[in-house]
């Protein structure tokens, strides 16, 4: 008999679905539900940029395989941070910034939870709490719960008009303890796509800044979900402007499509440069315990792009490629959803932003869309536009049509 008393953990219940897509042999098989760009031919799309850049390292015969630094590489992390917080915020000559290589978003989100959960805000009184938006990335959830922090949620979704729940929002962080933690995804929220207007984003931060709540941004898609850098990053850049401290994590993996070789960050803004120190130092004692040194090579990719300006304006034009594929898409399936006189209202569809898609299919709707139809989605009805191309979005359609109809 084994010393452990451990049972069997449920699969994941995202890569389960992958894992039923790939084993069903059903020739027009529909996969909507991985978050990974894919072109119109419904194949992985390597951007052109990341190719060149490549090709530099590959030439590149001073390149070696030591380690990097703890907190990674600095060609990396530097320009990183600029892209993400601005290039002419003076929080950078202010050195008000501590900046650390992560593996990918995931990696930041951890790091970014674990340094919380050992130096909580001194504004907390009771148990380092995190607002979660609900509904949220599902690993949000098992990261900070793994990292001891107590997890709460505050409403999101309305399901009523299947847009932004913001008086529920506002409601629950403006009741939410001073020191509390809230989570906000800065732009293209997974899994609904649906992301507050600059308006709106005014008011958060006005509820956030009075009752001494501390934000933590989760940046998976910049530049990915509107095609402008600038414009998904705006939300991050008007907190930042109202002086106050906040965290970032940043994810290259779906505008750089390296969603293998794990590129990511975490950003601190402290209020004094002592305190940014004394951060950046803490942050590396915590990401020696976990990974001792980041991984190179794709951060050397993302550096050759971000510290070249012609790469830099390539890159921006893969950006439009991708997302202006996926506006496409939504437009495409809307047509045909109103071509076919589907029940229900569908400019959802349209109004959301970014890679997903909260569709308002129920689960029972869900489990018949994907035993009749063979197409594959989450449970909560949640798509990845970028699973649609001009070749099934049609046959999409007319099965969403057809269950919406049935159950």
């Amino acid at each position: 008999m084994s010393v452990f008393d451990v049972s069997v953990a449920p699969a994941d219940a995202l890569f389960g679905v992958l894992a039923a897509y790939k084993a069903d042999t059903f020739p027009n098989k529909v996969d909507v539900s991985v978050g990974a760009y894919r072109d119109d031919t419904g194949k992985p799309w390597v951007l052109p940029i990341v190719r060149k850049a490549e090709k530099l390292i590959a030439e590149d015969a001073a390149i070696d395989h030591e380690y990097l630094p703890i907190t990674g590489l600095p060609d990396f992390t530097g320009p990183a941070a600029k892209l993400i917080l601005g290039e002419d915020t003076p929080v950078f000559g202010q050195g008000l910034v501590s900046s650390v290589q992560t593996i990918s978003g995931t990696g930041a989100n951890h790091l970014g939870a674990l340094f919380l959960a050992r130096h909580p805000p001194k504004t907390s009184a009771g148990p380092t709490t995190v607002y979660l938006s609900n509904p949220t990335w599902v690993n949000h959830k098992q990261i900070f719960g793994n990292c001891g922090i107590v997890v709460k949620d505050y409403p999101y979704f309305d399901k009523q008009t299947l847009g932004l729940d913001l008086d529920g929002m506002l409601a629950t962080l403006g009741a939410a303890p001073a020191g509390s933690i809230v989570l906000l995804h800065a732009c293209a929220h997974n899994p609904t796509g649906i992301d507050p207007t600059e308006a709106q984003w005014k008011q958060i931060a006005e509820v956030v800044v009075s009752k001494k709540l501390f934000p933590f941004f989760d940046c998976a898609y910049q530049g990915f979900a509107s095609g402008s850098l600038d414009k998904d990053a705006w939300a991050v850049r008007y907190f930042l402007s109202l002086g106050i401290e906040l965290l970032v994590c940043q994810s290259f993996a779906k505008n750089f499509g390296l969603y293998g070789e794990r590129v990511g960050a975490l950003h601190v803004v402290a209020a004094d440069k002592g305190s940014a120190e004394a951060i950046k130092s803490q942050l590396s004692v915590l990401q020696r315990s976990e990974i001792s040194n980041p991984p190179a090579y794709g951060a050397r990719v993302v550096s050759k792009v971000l510290n070249n300006p012609a790469f830099y304006a390539e890159w921006k034009e893969d950006l439009l490629t991708m997302s202006g594929r996926i506006l496409t898409m939504r437009k495409a399936l809307y047509d045909k959803l109103v071509e076919l006189q589907t029940p229900g209202t569908w400019e959802h569809i349209i109004n959301q932003i970014g890679m997903f898609s909260f569709t308002g299919l129920t689960p029972p709707q869900v489990a018949l869309i994907t035993k009749e139809f063979h197409v594959y989605l989450t449970a909560n009805g949640r798509i990845s536009m970028a699973g649609l191309n001009s070749g099934n979005v049609e046959y999409f359609a007319k099965a969403v049509d057809a269950v919406v109809r049935r159950a």
